[in-house]
């Protein structure tokens, strides 16, 4: 099956040929196929944000292509400009790029900007909010009198009523309390199943990518340094560690019991842990 995306030796440079030069991407190369929930980790300043800019066409690479369907999107200025509607992009704190005077009006920026009809903008502005929960009444009211979370809804659903193949979103959770979080996660989840898209999703919270993600790119120093499924990634905790990155509490857990002598598992989600724990406890009764 083809990639619907496909970055092939990217590199880009900040302030190239300057004192302040700074590589931050290097030959990375990867394929993303439709209907793929990805996660992107790595430490602050390992290149994330970068990458997921070059996937839309905000940033041309220093070096390397992005292809999307096969096409390098930076070949043709229609295809760049197709690209910045297939490949939606959800920036970090998004809430923060709110300005319409309603939530309608907002959420229907996007799609008025593809010169789409008004009887299509109004029902993608009205499915977007379904996919975030926001009712008939908050499309009516100003953004800013909104709370955060729902800020954050309202900038996500602008980014979907585009009705995007591929959604990236740039910790999309940051900031939120537990039911918000939980919530967003949902909302995304819900968007990929209705739509088949494919998600690409930078986060710094292990759990959420153990539980939620096909696989994990992870980023180290401008370097792609693993791409796998999150079982393969966590059995690499103390590389992980050594990165400067956290690995899901649960695994930890898990090593510490092993450590003390259990015969258990590496475990990356609650629902291993717990499957063990039962295995563990059934065969301590059994013996």
């Amino acid at each position: 099956m083809e990639p619907i995306l496909e970055v092939k030796d990217l590199s880009y440079i900040y302030s190239a040929g300057t004192p302040f030069e700074h590589k931050a991407l290097d030959q990375i190369s990867f394929r993303i196929h439709r209907g793929e929930f990805i996660g992107v980790i790595g430490h602050t300043g390992s290149g994330k944000s970068t990458l997921m800019q070059q996937l839309n066409g905000l940033l041309k690479p220093t070096a390397g292509t992005v292809l999307l369907d096969g096409r390098d999107i930076w070949s043709d200025k229609q295809l760049t400009r197709q690209a910045r509607f297939r490949v939606g992009l959800v920036f970090q704190y998004p809430e923060y790029q709110l300005f319409e005077e309603t939530v309608y009006k907002d959420i229907a920026f996007g799609p008025r900007n593809m010169g789409l009809d008004e009887g299509e903008v109004d029902r993608r502005v009205r499915e977007a909010a379904g996919f975030v929960g926001l009712t008939e009444e908050q499309l009516q009211v100003s953004p800013f009198d909104l709370s955060g979370g729902q800020k954050r809804r309202v900038a996500i659903a602008g980014v979907i009523a585009m009705e995007p193949e591929v959604l990236i979103l740039d910790e999309p959770t940051a900031g939120l309390d537990p039911l918000g979080r939980s919530e967003i996660l949902g909302n995304i989840n819900a968007y990929r199943r209705a739509k088949n898209a494919t998600i690409m999703m930078v986060s710094h919270s292990m759990e959420d990518v153990a539980r939620l993600t096909d696989r994990l790119l992870v980023l180290n120093g401008a370097n792609l340094v693993m791409d796998a499924p999150p079982e393969q990634v966590f059995t690499r905790a103390e590389e992980l560690v050594d990165m400067g990155l956290s690995i899901p509490q649960v695994t930890q857990v898990f090593l510490h019991l092993k450590k003390m002598g259990l015969d258990v598992d590496k475990v990356y989600t609650i629902d291993q842990a717990a499957e063990q724990m039962m295995r563990f406890k059934g065969g301590n009764a059994h013996a």
